[in-house]
C-alpha cells in the first residue's frame, strides 16, 4: 500500500490552505452518504436523491480519508463494505422501479430505497465511476482479515456481471445507456469525452470484454486543434480533460493516438488547462471577473435561463450546461473545482488560482469549501461574486478530494496501478511504456 508517494511538483508545497480546502471537500462524503445502504446523494439540496457515480467518489474519498487520518480505517473498511454489498445484493432484472440491468445501474437511485429515481436511464458513465471506485477500494483495504476479503469478492462480482459488450447494441462504441420503456439511448461514448476510463475498464473485463476495434472507434471520433499556441486534442469542458485522471496516471503511457502525436493524455490534459487559463485572461467575451488566475469552465450549474441586460448589452445565462473554451458556450460562470482538480497537471499555475480563489471566497465559511459556481457577470447577487450556485455536488467535491491526493502523494494512482483489469483493458486499447510496460 502506498503510503509516501512523492510529490508531482516538490518547489510547491503543501500548505495549509491545500490542507483545509482539501479536508472540507471530503466533508461532503462524510455528511451526505446514507449509513444503511452507502449510497451519496447527488447533492446537498434536501430533496436529492444518490447518484452511483457519486458512490464512486466517495468510496475512493474514504480511501483518502482512511490514509490521511480523517476517518479510521476500519470505519472506512465498513463504509466500504456497505456500498458493495448493496450493490452485490441490487435487483438487476431491469425492471423500471428495480435498481439495475445487465450489472449497470440507473443513474439515479432513491437513497432510502435504493431503487431507480427520477425514471433516470442505466447510465454507463456513472457505472464506470461506481466500479471505479469499487475497484479503488479493493485495492486499498487489501489484508488477509475476513472482512477485507470479502470487500474484494463483493467488488469482483459488481464489476464481473457488467456486461460492456451488451451495452455496444450491435455497434462499434458503446452507447451511453439504457431505460426500460424506450431501450438503449441513441448517443454513443464518440468524440474525445470522459469515457477513457469506461474503455479501460470494458476492455480489462474478464468476464463481458469490448474488443480494442471499440476503443480505435473511440478515437477515430477525436478532434485534433491548435488553440492559443497549444496543440492538444481538444474538448470544450474542463472536466472531461480530468476525470478518468483521477483515477488513471495517464503519464508516460500514450495509445496509438497519443502516441502519433508525441505526447500522452496527463500532457495533453495539461494544455488544455493552460488554454482555459489563457481564454479568461484573454477573456474575449469581456466577462467580468474572468482572468489569468480566476478561471475554470466546465459543465456546472448557473444562473438562469434568462436574458439580462449588463453594461447595455443583452447577455444570455443558463441554468446547468456543459460548459466549454474557447468556442462555447460559455456565460460567464466559473466554476472553483474545474480549476483546482487540474492540479496535477499543471500546479503551479492552479496554486496561483487557488490563492486567489482563497482572497474572493470564504472557503471556510460554508459547509465543503469553495462554492460550487459563481458568475461575477450575472447582475444580481454578491457585488463581488455576482451570482453564488446555492447547491454543493457530489461530483464537484469528488474531484478536488481526488486530484488534491493525486497532486500531494499520488495514492490513487498508485492503487490503481495494482488493479489488474485496468492495467489489462489500459494494454488491450494500445496504451504502453511507463508503469504499463511494453
Amino acid at each position: 500500500m502506498p503510503t509516501s508517494a512523492p510529490t508531482l511538483a516538490p518547489g510547491l508545497p503543501s500548505n495549509e490552505l491545500v490542507d483545509r480546502v482539501h479536508r472540507a471537500s471530503f466533508d461532503y462524503f462524510l455528511d451526505e452518504t446514507h449509513p444503511p445502504n452507502g449510497l451519496v446523494v447527488d447533492s446537498a439540496h434536501p430533496e436529492s436523491p444518490a447518484s452511483i457515480a457519486a458512490v464512486g467518489f466517495g468510496l475512493t474519498s474514504l480511501v483518502v480519508a482512511a490514509e490521511r487520518g480523517w476517518v479510521g480505517r476500519s470505519e472506512a473498511l465498513e463504509s466500504s463494505l456497505t456500498a458493495a454489498r448493496f450493490f452485490r445484493d441490487a435487483p438487476q432484472d431491469g425492471a423500471a422501479d428495480g435498481a439495475g440491468y445487465k450489472g449497470f445501474f440507473y443513474h439515479f437511485l432513491d437513497t432510502a430505497t435504493g431503487r431507480r429515481a427520477w425514471k433516470s436511464e442505466l447510465s454507463t458513465i456513472d457505472t464506470t465511476f461506481l466500479v471505479a471506485g469499487l475497484l479503488c477500494v479493493a485495492e486499498y483495504f487489501d489484508g488477509d482479515a475476513e472482512g477485507e476479503a470479502e470487500l474484494r469478492r463483493a467488488v469482483r462480482a459488481v464489476y464481473e456481471r457488467v456486461e460492456w459488450d451488451w451495452a455496444r447494441n450491435g455497434g462499434e462504441t458503446v452507447t451511453m445507456g439504457w431505460t426500460p420503456e424506450k431501450g438503449f439511448l441513441r448517443y454513443r461514448w464518440q468524440g474525445y469525452d470522459e469515457a477513457l476510463l469506461l474503455y479501460a475498464l470494458a476492455a480489462g473485463s474478464p468476464t463481458h470484454p469490448t474488443p480494442p476495434s471499440a476503443f480505435e472507434a473511440y478515437t477515430r471520433t477525436y478532434r485534433w486543434k491548435t488553440i492559443y499556441g497549444h496543440d492538444y486534442l481538444y474538448a470544450g469542458p474542463l472536466f472531461i480533460h480530468q476525470f478518468s485522471h483521477l483515477w488513471v496516471d495517464f503519464r508516460e503511457i500514450p495509445d496509438a493516438y497519443m502516441r502519433g502525436r508525441g505526447i500522452d493524455y496527463h500532457e495533453n490534459s495539461r494544455r488544455a488547462t493552460l488554454v482555459q487559463r489563457e481564454y479568461a485572461a484573454r477573456n474575449p467575451r469581456g466577462f467580468k471577473g474572468y482572468g489569468a488566475e480566476t478561471w475554470g469552465v466546465t459543465a456546472s450549474d448557473g444562473p438562469g435561463p434568462r436574458v439580462a441586460t449588463v453594461g447595455g448589452k443583452a447577455r444570455r445565462f443558463w441554468g446547468y450546461r456543459a460548459r466549454g473554451v474557447p468556442f462555447g458556450p460559455d456565460d460567464g460562470t466559473l466554476a472553483p473545482w474545474a480549476a483546482i482538480a487540474s492540479l496535477p497537471f499543471a500546479p503551479d499555475v492552479v496554486l496561483a488560482s487557488l490563492s486567489c480563489l482563497a482572497r474572493l471566497h470564504d472557503a471556510t465559511a460554508e459547509p465543503y469549501g469553495f462554492e460550487n459556481a459563481y458568475n461575477p457577470t450575472f447582475p444580481d447577487g454578491d457585488p463581488v461574486l455576482g451570482w453564488v450556485s446555492p447547491h454543493r455536488y457530489a461530483l464537484n467535491q469528488g474531484p478536488i478530494v481526488l486530484a488534491m491526493e493525486n497532486y500531494r502523494s499520488g495514492l490513487v494512482w498508485q492503487l490503481m496501478r495494482r488493479c489488474q483489469p485496468l492495467a489489462e483493458g489500459l494494454r488491450r486499447n494500445g496504451f504502453a511504456g511507463g508503469w504499463l510496460g511494453t
